[in-house]
């Protein structure tokens, strides 16, 4: 039914109905925004990226495949933008077979209670930070995965063929980013 209607948005677009196109900005804009906020860090630069996928979207709808599912294709494109920036930066490599011994700021899971408070929302903040600073430090591949999967909840086939990756290497890159967060988080506690 979801796929369908983005379909339908995708042919009024290219029929020329622009309001179409603003339907699909407003769906996809919180998803790519959240993605692209945690793959580059800066949310100017993430703001400026979202923009240039729907740009690049648009320039190229005619030639986006029906039988791919639209958001697969969007993320692609944010994907490659990604790609592009850390390209540009040259960020440093990580190993995946070297074990991290960085020393951070720990995270202390603890259970709420019912009643809603200043401290608790003090603490949340703080473990979503931390969570935060451990996804910052995974190597970006498993780190946009990751990020696929658990924030923007994107299926593992879905991811799979984002990245022209086989399924069980995205399901193992995955749960070595879990891994690797867990780790994280329990070196720092």
């Amino acid at each position: 039914m979801n796929e369908e209607r983005d379909q339908n948005l995708v042919k009024r677009t290219l029929r020329g109905d622009k309001t179409a196109f603003e339907m699909i900005v407003r769906k996809y804009q919180h998803p790519l925004l959240n993605y692209l906020g945690r793959m580059v860090g800066q949310r100017e630069t993430a703001l400026d990226f979202t923009q240039e996928v729907f740009i690049k979207a648009y320039a190229s709808l005619r030639s986006y495949k029906p039988r791919y599912k639209f958001s697969t294709w969007l993320f692609k494109i944010a994907s490659n933008l990604v790609i592009d920036h850390w390209r540009k930066k040259k960020i440093t490599a990580l190993s995946l077979s070297e074990p991290l011994d960085r020393e951070d700021d720990g995270l202390t899971l603890e259970v709420p209670d019912d009643e809603p408070s200043i401290s608790h929302a003090f603490e949340l903040g703080e473990m979503r930070r931390r969570i935060e600073t451990a996804m910052e430090k995974l190597p970006v591949p498993l780190r946009e995965l990751f990020i696929w999967r658990h924030v923007n909840e994107l299926s593992y086939e879905e991811m799979a063929e984002i990245k022209n990756l086989p399924l069980g290497t995205v399901k193992n890159r995955v749960f070595q980013a879990k891994e690797m967060i867990r780790r994280l988080l329990e070196n720092t506690a």
